[in-house]
């Protein structure tokens, strides 16, 4: 029986309830009219529900580098639950809350070592905005509300997320009433097309904050909000120094500079953080996803101990400082899993290993640029975005491409035309080889 018979009847058996799981992100009608069902993982595997193994070329959503099916955290959160499966975090903690935030503090660039836990990457933004706002309201500068993005950013889809984003579907339904906002151009310029690593093109675009400032009023701004990475827009590499600017100018006028790392954070570009790999200290930090190797939600927020410190000791002895925090904050299951998997990562110097492995993928993924379809690609440690020559509209050619890939045996993200890969640190050269083959003979087909 062929392989897409056999979906096709496993999938009737296995998703009975297809009409009334309304997908995230999703093109519903069209998934649901040719389902693509994940029913396994293991190392840098997937199966399907016809038993056919798919590549992970996404490390899951960028959440999985250590890749599937680590024993060690199902054991850990197991143990658990059986211990504790819930324990409130207000007016309340448990142990492995001040262990974890402990550990993360570790990582994290110097003086960023005041955490906050939320259960995703949307959380954290939402909290982070909350964070710059309370820091400059304890300052006696409460008239900061103004926050500042780019184009093509993607910061979660809570509405202090959607009102940062800089991608049109993300906003055009949902931005009335939400946090004013500013944006600054993204960094993607003609002449960096094909560029590995950091463009040398494109310094000048941070001096965008400043005529912002010049426009609003620097003493407006409370915060600039900024992806290291442009992720899910395709992988925006900064160009050179353009993050030491940005710095320099938000030092300049009292803005807090904030990275939100949810993709880049926990090894992907070769060190634990971008702001290590870049050289470059934000105000605070947000992070997701990779913190326990996507087995269980969470988030948090590294805030410097000076924005922490000045919000704390503002309030009145005794009294609740900061006026937020979620029912799961700090769940003591995914504390579990996030100590182990940076166990993981510790143990098997993960980081490390990508970091190593990086030249093998990007040269691999570069290889791809003869290809005709290919318009451009980006790269930097383990994370590379192709562009697509569009089709008959924007998007349309992506969507086709990565269900034909998925069927060839390749799982990738893609957002429009974008291609994007992060495959699990624990890839090996012939995984990535594999790959790139897949990608190959798939776009071959596409003048």
């Amino acid at each position: 029986m062929a392989g897409a018979e056999v979906r096709q009847k496993s999938s009737a058996r296995q998703t009975a309830g297809l009409a009334q799981h309304w997908m995230p992100f999703t093109a519903n009608r069209d998934f649901k009219a040719e389902p693509k069902i994940i029913t396994r993982g293991e190392g840098v595997y997937f199966w399907n529900d016809a038993g056919e193994k798919l590549l992970d070329g996404v490390s899951g959503l960028f959440t999985t580098p250590a890749g599937h099916g680590r024993r060690e955290i199902a054991e850990a959160v197991h143990r658990q639950l059986l211990e504790l499966d819930y324990a409130p975090s207000f007016m309340r903690g448990h142990p492995k809350s001040f262990e974890l935030a402990a550990r993360v503090a570790e990582l994290a660039p110097p003086g960023l070592d005041r955490i906050f836990f939320a259960n995703s990457g949307s959380e954290a933004v939402d909290t982070a905005m909350k964070m710059c706002l309370a820091y400059h309201r304890a300052r006696g500068e409460a008239q900061r509300t103004l926050f500042v993005s780019r184009e093509r950013a993607y910061h979660g889809v809570n509405f202090g997320g959607v009102a940062l984003s800089g991608m049109a579907k993300n906003r055009q339904t949902f931005s009335a009433g939400a946090p004013g906002v500013v944006h600054m151009r993204h960094t993607l310029l003609p002449e960096s097309r094909f560029t590995r690593g950091q463009p040398d093109q494109g310094v000048a675009l941070a001096d965008d904050l400043e005529r912002i400032a010049a426009t609003f009023g620097g003493d407006s701004i409370a915060a600039v909000f900024v992806e290291p990475i442009a992720g899910s827009t395709g992988v925006l590499v900064p160009p050179k120094g353009y993050l030491d600017r940005l710095r320099e100018i938000c030092d300049h006028y009292g803005i807090l500079l904030v990275f939100d790392e949810v993709i880049c954070g926990f090894g992907r570009t070769g060190k634990a953080f971008a702001a290590q790999s870049f050289g470059v200290t934000p105000d605070l930090m947000t992070m997701a996803k990779a913190i326990t190797n996507g087995a269980q939600p969470m988030g948090a927020i590294a805030a410097h101990r000076r924005v922490h410190d000045t919000i704390v000791d503002a309030a009145a002895a005794g009294g609740v400082e900061f006026f937020h925090g979620y029912t799961f904050s700090a769940h003591p299951a995914a504390c579990a899993a996030a100590l182990a998997a940076l166990d993981i990562y510790r143990d098997e110097a993960l980081f490390e290993r990508a970091a190593q492995m990086s030249a093998y993928f990007l040269d691999s993924i570069f290889a791809l640029a003869d290809l005709p379809v290919v318009t451009d690609i980006r790269g930097y440690g383990m994370l590379a975005g192709i562009d697509l020559a569009p089709d008959r509209q924007p998007g349309q050619r992506g969507h086709e491409v990565q269900k034909r890939l998925f069927d060839a045996g390749l799982h990738l993200k893609v957002t429009g035309d974008a291609l994007m890969l992060a495959p699990p640190f624990v890839v090996a050269g012939q995984h990535i080889d594999e790959m790139c083959d897949i990608l190959r003979r798939t776009l071959s087909s596409y003048s």
